[in-house]
């Protein structure tokens, strides 16, 4: 918290003056002023004195030390007002506004500078990158308008030479979604003229001097300000150049594409050339002095160098009955429109900017039901009161303007608070002030009004001049106690502000302000008519830039269609002045007036009588008594309650009091506070600050406890309707399980219904689609239907047959499809060995040696063997269900060798048609074997009836691996790794093995 101010700076609140008359109130001033601090309270408002130096109390300590803080806490400054708007608008979603007023040159565009950098710095916490984007447009915009709309003044280095007024809206969180920026009179006379002294707007100065070589170039323009007629006058400053690079960064931020910000430097390129073109009369006619100079213009506008030449020296007009005709202009008029032309290219391109900044940062896809209520905090930043050597028409329009703000500050401040305490019944002692209505009404009341007269002048028929003008407002204000008129051709109006007189005074020579505002009426009416030839519309409707075509969509017209007569500039401004005053009046007001101490623009020296005047017509004094006198906040019972009724323990959460207003009171007399209180008839009005603080500080401890206490009761709410639905859910879930479960039986029912006549029993029959729960229940299902239908198929089948069926099916699944052709279409015999096909001997051999075992015969058949030496012989193959034995053949089936068959480790078989086979054991001492094909039957594959039968016996003990080698088969002779591949050789009569580098080759016939 920043440290309280000690007396000898003076009072911090005006409200605190032992008395309250001028003289205390300037020697407070003045004495803050000279002490440095140049920030004092009026209640709620702050009084800014323009320190003209740089002051260290606006960095980010000082933004913490304001931030959520109270007014009283703090000493006054900027921040605390911006946060009291902030939070007014925050806690009781109420628009507000702050209106920076004083005249020029007191701080009203820093001021609010330093208001928009408060509330930017105070908002979005969570750094959401959106909410950023636009806090970063609305600072930038700052920037940008400065440049284009401010220019230095004999009184002001940076003076607003527009008004302006931007509102930033506000989501429910208090976090910045947008903004609009309404800006009013532009003084687009400064482009072509100014005051000894004075400078054109920045932006000429910003692009001559800090532009790049390469830029100046391309607009045809020398970095020499005083080469350029508008130009010549204003010196040059040292930050030109930083706030040109400035002004380009803001712009990129903004969003502004690299064609449209060429454009805006051309458009200020052609001002500048516009300025210097020259006209002269040759024998009859105009002529233009130089015409490189339209070519570069032509060039930097996109049109045609000749429709520029026609545009600048003819005047196209339609006759009554329809026939165009051109008109060329005199020296005068040339010279004439050429200025026109200048001001109002400049015009449409500031407020086209303004415009090209609206539409980055307007709220867009704005829901109130999705994003609850909208709010707005308006922030005013307008011209003052200004009162020069010369005063014209734009000086009448910027002090009308004011008088229509110090109307609404009147209005606000001092009619309608007293108004206010009179109608709820509130004891009070009515405090005078000069209402200024009165000068308003003689500037805009309509049919009688300077205005009025000023637009009659304008529409009458014939040439009226200024001094025809001025006789008009005689005839009909001649009259009026605040406007008076005298010889030879003079008028002006007085306005009895408070305790000083005010005196608009019109005349042809000069004007002051000290008691009385004058003015020179000379180029009243054609400042009011603001001419421009239609030829120059045309002409920029017409250019194939598409930014600068944008900005003049009324060139579009032809000459001969006729359109309502445009409203004067004064009618325009008085309107959008209206407007903002409605505007300003349905917000919650929160002023600050600025005080120009000097006209030396010296940090030291406070001029008492320039200071007084200011005070005086600016109604501070009044302010502080009505303050002083008066209540700082007031609310309807009912909403007071809304908001408080947490912190008494009679009307949490509801009281039972027959009215709001005593449940009000018991608050009230809970904390003590009523000596600081006063009961309307619908309203509380409590007097100081500090007693609505100590309830907002017990409301921020409550509302915690409240919203766990809310929070524990809704997620206990959302629970138990959660719990509710779940168990509606499962419900739900459990009746629809069983009925999809009973579906699906009823429909695997019907589909199989028929199955046991079918001659596949089933086997083309498509299962339905299980639900979820089934799909195991399917799969087994499934299973038993395979079963089934296999037992179906098989039962039938003789005893006989079963072995060599189960065979059939191992030898199915162990070479799974790999091998071309496995014999499983025909009858397998097993034991060809003693099949009546041999030779009687051979077959009554091959039985005794059965007899002689006490084992049954799994396979027996010739084959081709190669031994342990390498040698292929003929053998005979015999497999038990104990042993395997090799026979000779040749020696009637001689028992050659005999190995147990559990040393059997695997088969492994070619995927071909061959008939090879490898015997795997567990001695590495493999059997590689060539089955001969039956004599009967020369094309029996008998490789598959080995593996089957074998596998259907290994079954019953330990499953026998089996592979099927697409290449080489390798295998184990006497513990070395063998490879053997198999070769189809043409002329092979008979299939043997053959000796290769890696272990053998099997060479097989080629038929």
């Amino acid at each position: 918290m920043a440290a309280l101010e000690g007396l000898e700076f003076g009072k911090s609140d005006f409200v605190l003056l032992d008395e309250v008359n001028i003289e205390q109130f300037m020697e407070n001033l003045k004495l803050r002023f000279e002490n440095a601090h140049i920030y004092t309270f009026i209640g709620e408002g702050v009084v800014s004195v323009n320190p003209y130096k740089q002051m260290d109390i606006y960095g980010k300590e000082d933004i913490n030390a304001y931030r959520g803080r109270e007014l009283y806490e703090n000493p006054p400054h900027l921040y605390a007002v911006a946060d009291a708007a902030y939070k007014a608008m925050k806690r009781r979603a109420k628009d507000t506004c702050i209106v920076v007023s004083g005249e020029s040159g007191a701080g009203k565009t820093e001021a609010s500078k330093y208001i928009m950098q408060y509330i930017a710095a105070i908002t979005n916490p969570s750094q959401r990158a959106e909410v950023e984007s636009v806090k970063n447009v609305l600072l930038k915009s700052n920037c940008v308008l400065e440049a284009f709309g401010n220019a230095k003044t004999n009184r002001n280095d940076n003076s607003s030479r527009f008004g302006k007024y931007m509102d930033i809206n506000f989501n429910f969180n208090g976090n910045p979604t947008g903004g609009h920026i309404n800006n009013y009179l532009l003084e687009k006379s400064r482009v072509v003229q100014q005051n000894g002294g004075e400078r054109n707007f920045h932006s000429f100065y910003q692009l001559l001097r800090g532009g790049s070589d390469v830029m100046l170039k391309s607009l045809h323009l020398h970095n020499d300000p005083a080469n350029y007629v508008y130009t010549r006058e204003g010196a040059t400053s040292n930050n030109d150049r930083s706030s040109h690079n400035a002004v380009l960064s803001a712009l990129n931020v903004i969003g502004f594409s690299e064609e449209e910000i060429h454009s805006i430097y051309r458009i200020l390129g052609t001002v500048l050339i516009l300025g210097n073109l020259q006209f002269e009369t040759d024998s009859e006619s105009v002529r233009v002095v130089g015409m490189g100079d339209v070519s570069h213009i032509a060039e930097l506008t996109s049109t045609e160098p000749d429709n520029v030449t026609k545009s600048l020296l003819y005047r196209t007009v339609a006759t009554g009955d329809g026939e165009v005709i051109e008109k060329g202009h005199s020296e005068k008029e040339a010279c004439f429109g050429r200025d026109a032309f200048t001001k109002a290219l400049y015009e449409r391109l500031f407020g086209w900017i303004v415009g090209r900044i609206n539409a980055v940062i307007e709220v867009k896809d704005y829901n109130p039901v999705l994003h609850g209520k909208n709010t707005v905090i308006g922030v005013l930043d307008i011209y003052g009161f200004e009162i020069f050597d010369n005063n014209s028409f734009e000086q009448f329009c910027i002090n009308y303007c004011n008088e229509k703000l110090q109307q609404l500050f009147i209005q606000l401040i001092l009619c309608q608070e007293q108004d206010e305490y009179r109608r709820e019944g509130i004891k009070w002692q009515h405090i005078d002030y000069f209402n200024n209505q009165i000068i308003v009404d003689l500037v805009e009341q309509p049919h009688k009004g300077i205005i009025s007269v000023l637009d009659e002048a304008c529409l009458s028929v014939g040439k009226v001049t200024d001094t025809v003008c001025l006789e008009s407002m005689d005839a009909k204000l001649g009259q009026h106690p605040h406007y008076t008129s005298r010889k030879p051709v003079s008028v002006f109006i007085t306005s009895l502000c408070r305790s000083h007189s005010r005196l608009l005074y019109f005349s042809h020579s000069s004007i002051s302000l000290s008691v009385y505002f004058r003015y020179s009426i000379e180029g009243f009416l054609d400042k009011n008519k603001d001419p421009l030839y239609q030829d120059f519309k045309r002409l920029m409707f017409n250019s194939s830039n598409p930014v600068m075509k944008e900005m003049w969509p009324d060139g579009q017209l032809s000459i001969t269609e006729v359109t309502k007569r445009p409203l004067t500039a004064a009618t325009l401004f008085k309107n959008s002045i209206v407007a903002l005053v409605e505007k300003l009046g349905c917000k919650e007001p929160y002023y600050v007036r600025c005080i120009k101490p000097n006209d030396m623009k010296s940090p030291l020296l406070f001029d008492d009588a320039r200071c007084q005047h200011q005070v005086a017509y600016l109604g501070l004094l009044e302010n502080v008594r009505v303050r002083r006198a008066g209540f700082a906040y007031r609310q309807a019972y009912t909403r007071f309650l809304q908001r408080y009724k947490m912190t008494c323990v009679y009307t949490w959460p509801n009281h039972l009091m027959e009215t709001d207003r005593e449940a009000v009171e018991a608050i009230v007399t809970q904390h003590g506070f009523q000596d600081d209180v006063a009961y309307g008839h619908t309203k509380l009005f409590v007097r100081t600050p500090k007693s609505l603080f100590t309830l907002e500080q017990e409301r921020a401890v409550l509302i915690p406890v409240l919203v766990l206490f809310l929070q524990k009761v809704w997620r206990g709410a959302l629970a138990r309707m959660r719990c509710q639905r779940m168990r509606a859910i499962f419900a739900i879930m459990g009746c629809y399980k069983r009925y999809k479960v009973k579906v699906h039986f009823w429909e695997v029912e019907r589909r199989f219904a028929n199955v046991c006549n079918m001659a596949d029993y089933g086997k083309s029959v498509e299962w339905p689609t299980p639900p979820a729960a089934l799909t195991q229940f399917h799969s087994i299902t499934q299973k038993l239907h395979r079963r089934w239908r296999a037992w179906q198929m098989v039962k039938n089948i003789p005893q006989s047959d079963m072995g060599a069926v189960r065979a059939k099916v191992a030898a199915l699944g162990a070479l799974n499809g790999e091998r071309k052709d496995w014999g499983c279409g025909r009858s397998w015999e097993r034991d060809y060995l003693a099949n009546v096909s041999h030779s009687h001997s051979t077959a009554m051999c091959v039985r005794d040696c059965h007899r002689s075992s006490s084992n049954f015969i799994l396979f027996s058949q010739e084959l081709r063997n190669k031994d342990e030496f390498n040698k292929s012989t003929d053998r005979a193959l015999l497999i038990t269900d104990k042993h395997i034995y090799k026979l000779d053949p040749k020696k009637q089936f001689k028992v050659l060798k005999r190995l147990p068959l559990e040393v059997v480790t695997g088969l492994s078989v070619t995927a071909g048609v061959d008939q090879m086979v490898a015997l795997h054991t567990s001695s590495q001492d493999d059997a590689l074997l060539y089955i001969q094909r039956g004599e009967l039957c020369p094309d029996q594959d008998r490789i598959g009836e080995l593996v089957g039968t074998l596998i259907d016996h290994f079954t019953r003990n330990t499953p026998l691996p089996v592979k099927v080698c697409c290449s080489a088969v390798q295998l184990h002779m006497r513990g070395k790794p063998k490879s053997v591949t198999v070769e189809t050789k043409a002329g092979q009569a008979i299939a043997d093995f053959r000796k290769s580098r890696d272990g053998f080759t099997l060479l097989i016939p080629s038929n």
